[in-house]
Order: structure tokens, then sequence, then C-alpha cells
């Protein structure tokens, strides 16, 4: 079984992000979601469980950051191509969220970023494969 990673996330309001990411194309796992919880398929090993805030308070003991102001982690996604990397970001833009960093555009690599309703930074990046073929 290959390894996979569950990312947790504060949201607040489960509707308003489950909209957000059903635009950008992305499904949930009804398996794993309820009335505060949706498990967000990226790949067949990566998911994000977003929580509302009173559910994600049941996994920790420290305060939730306030990602409008800090940020508390970035979230990186890959894409196949330049195009695909514009493609997410303008739905992602359409769809509600903000942008956040500038355009990196260095030949060989490529990314632009955006916040989620919540004020999550994600960047999605594209590689040249020749260059991480070596």
């Amino acid at each position: 079984m290959p390894q996979m990673i569950f990312v947790n996330l504060p949201v607040k309001d489960l509707g308003t992000s489950k909209t957000f990411w059903n635009k950008l194309g992305f499904s949930f796992n009804e398996q794993f979601s309820d009335e505060r919880t949706a498990c967000l398929v990226l790949s067949d090993t990566i998911f994000v469980m977003l929580l509302t805030e009173p559910r994600f308070k049941d996994f920790t003991k420290k305060d939730i950051a306030d990602a409008k102001s800090t940020t508390e982690a970035i979230l990186g996604l890959s894409a196949e191509s330049r195009e695909k990397v514009d493609e997410l970001v303008e739905a992602a833009l359409a769809a509600g969220g903000a942008p956040a960093n500038e355009t990196q555009d260095y030949g060989t690599m490529y990314g632009r970023s955006f916040e989620d309703p919540d004020h999550h930074l994600w960047e999605v990046m594209w590689m040249d494969p020749s260059v991480v073929q070596g």
C-alpha cells in the first residue's frame, strides 16, 4: 500500500469550502465526511480533511491560527504543465479564492499561488520533467 498524506485544515464554513473545491474540479470522499468534516480528494494518495473550527479543536490543545493574518503552512500542488498551473489558479480565483504571491517563472519551473476562502495558502507548481529526471 502506498504511503498517503492527510492534511487537516480548519474551515469557517464547510459548505463554502466544499463549493470552492468542487468548482476547481475536485471531489470528496463521502465515506470520511459528515456535517463537520469533508474529505477532499486531491489524488489517490493525497487528502485534505476540511474540518469546521470546532471539530478541528477536538484534535489540538493549541489555538487555531488565523490564516488571514498568519501563515500556518504553504500547501504545494504539482501540475502537469504551465497551462494546468494557470487553469487551476484561474479557477480558484473565479471560485472565490484570492491571489497570493507573485508568479514564479524560472523557465524550467513555473508556479502561481492563491488563498482559498479560509485564507490557506496554496502554491501550484510545474517543473520541466527533463530537469527533474536529471
